[in-house]
């Protein structure tokens, strides 16, 4: 094998590790300002999202966003294509799903298909049609579908659309349970996720949507952890989530047991799966709990609104062994320690739940916990409330992923969104740039300094001349970590509709070793 296979199996390999997949070109040092021998960081060529289907209500209307900020060195030639998943439907009661697949290959005499075939020609039609198409990078398109027929979307992107190519889906549920604004990012399929935050309660309907993108089928466990460790569960192994299609199953028919705060492990078997857990409450609306950060010893949740009249954390560490938190908010003014709740008592496999109250009193704030050493991997979310008393909506924010290089939040408008950012250690640098309007108007750009210890609901810039929605994209330019957030709100009938979205890296840009790099040392 000679040395220029070599180091380009290893750029892949490093790239398809971060973003489930993805493919770049062999690097062009020029192109890409590196020199010769030195790694090049590259666009990624090709990628793929992942949207759950939106909502089962049929007052339920969604907004469909897409969107790819100009990349410098990217392709000049590609698509972003997101299509219909095609929607799965349990068998008729008294008719197996064996029974099922059987129909599906009848023929009459004549060799002509069945009227259930060409149904099924019809529906597999539908799906291959694109719902949302990007025409050019930095400007965003929308799509609209209203009731419960709208659908999960699979798509692909490449050549120019693919570095930083970003979904996001909000739905306005007028009435009933869920109502509210409820919003995701797309994600990219994986193989494993946590949510903790979830719920079997009766007072909630909770579903964790899973979609497959690929040509095979794939095999899910779904385990659940409850206050007492983990959750007895009928039917949570082996679920099969078939090529191409998206598969939502009621947490509350996993199990028996009723509990407010249920942790939630996804594990793949086989294939991969995009999930997302779509939380919905009889009396306080909904929202969709994205997967927390892998386990980790030091979580950040950033973005709790300075209105909340209720914050609600749950934590969740695997394994046996138990873990002291220490609990600090991320305020405008530095870090401090909420009164009464200066470190949190974890049981190993166990979720537990506490009621911080008015934590963010006003101010803009994100929650920074620390396992001692970082020694012990946890997960976390909390659940936030807005409004008054019986007049109260409900969001959800897990721990998030750090902003290495560029992040994206889609569906803005010049009211009602607030982008929050924290940079818990050591102060940065960040810029923001406002895309065109997807009917109009010209891109702004502005710097902003991030204090340490400090987090800030910043004036985002808006496009001038903005006709519809638009983009914002996070750059970070130099100095700690950074974690940021964006909130979308609205009031109706007395009700602050709201939903917040961490933003998580785009995973754009991948280093790759030069061709002409000496790995001689990998043929000894």
């Amino acid at each position: 094998m000679n040395r220029t296979t070599l180091s380009l199996i290893a750029g892949a390999t490093a790239l398809a590790a971060v973003t489930g997949f993805a493919a770049v070109s062999a690097p062009d040092p020029e192109a890409a300002g590196q020199r010769t021998g030195a790694a090049a960081t590259l666009p990624v060529e090709r990628t793929g999202l992942l949207c759950p289907r939106p909502s089962t209500s049929d007052l339920a209307e969604t907004t469909y966003t897409s969107f790819t900020p100009v990349t410098e060195g990217a392709d000049d030639k590609g698509t972003a294509v997101l299509r219909s998943a095609a929607q799965q439907s349990a068998p008729d009661e008294g008719e197996d799903a064996e029974g099922e697949d059987e129909k599906d290959g009848e023929t009459t005499e004549k060799g002509e298909e069945t009227e259930k075939g060409d149904k099924d020609a019809a529906k597999d039609d539908k799906a291959d049609r694109p719902v949302l198409q990007l025409e050019e990078p930095g400007k965003p398109v929308t799509a609209e579908a209203d009731g419960a027929d709208a659908p999960a979307l699979v798509g692909t992107a490449d050549g120019r659309f693919a570095s930083g190519w970003t979904a996001q889906q909000t739905t306005e549920v007028a009435a009933g349970t869920g109502r509210g604004l409820q919003g995701v990012a797309c994600s990219a399929a994986d193989t494993q996720f946590w949510f903790p935050g979830a719920s079997t309660d009766d007072s909630r309907t909770d579903y964790i949507h899973l979609t497959n993108p690929d040509d095979s089928a794939a095999v899910v466990d779904i385990e659940l952890y409850g206050k007492d460790g983990e959750l007895e569960t009928t039917v949570g192994e082996g679920i099969t989530v078939r090529p191409r299609s998206a598969e939502p199953v009621l947490l509350s028919t996993l199990t028996a047991e009723k509990q407010t705060d249920v942790t939630v492990h996804v594990v793949v078997r086989s294939g991969r799966v995009g999930a997302a857990v779509q939380a919905l409450d009889d009396e306080t609306g909904g929202d969709w709990l994205p997967a927390s950060a892998d386990p980790s010893g030091r979580l950040v949740l950033p973005g709790i609104p300075k209105d909340a009249k209720a914050v609600r954390l749950v934590a969740f560490t695997p394994g046996d062994a138990d873990v002291d938190l220490k609990v600090r908010l991320a305020a405008p003014s530095g870090l401090i320690t909420p009164a009464g709740n200066e470190t949190l008592h974890l049981k190993g496999g166990m979720t537990a739940a506490f009621d911080l109250g008015e934590l963010t009193r006003g101010e803009a704030g994100s929650l920074v916990l620390t396992a001692p050493d970082g020694s012990v991997p946890v997960v976390a979310a909390v659940r936030v409330l807005r409004g008054e008393e019986g007049k109260q909506e409900s969001a959800f924010i897990p721990a998030a992923r750090l902003i290495e290089t560029r992040a994206t939040a889609l569906d803005n408008t010049a009211e009602g969104t607030t982008l929050s950012v924290t940079a818990p250690e050591g102060g940065a640098e960040i810029k923001v740039t406002a895309s065109a309007g997807t009917k109009g108007g010209t891109p702004q750009t502005k710097t902003y300094s991030i204090k340490s210890g400090t987090t800030q609901d910043i004036e985002a810039p808006v496009p001038a001349g903005l006709k519809g929605s638009y983009a914002l994209t996070v750059e970070t330019r130099s100095g700690g970590p950074v974690y940021a957030s964006r909130t979308l709100a609205s009031t109706e009938g007395g009700v602050p509709y709201f939903t917040v979205q961490p933003l998580p890296d785009d995973r754009g840009m991948v280093a790759v070793p030069d061709a002409s790099e000496d790995l001689s040392v990998l043929q000894r």
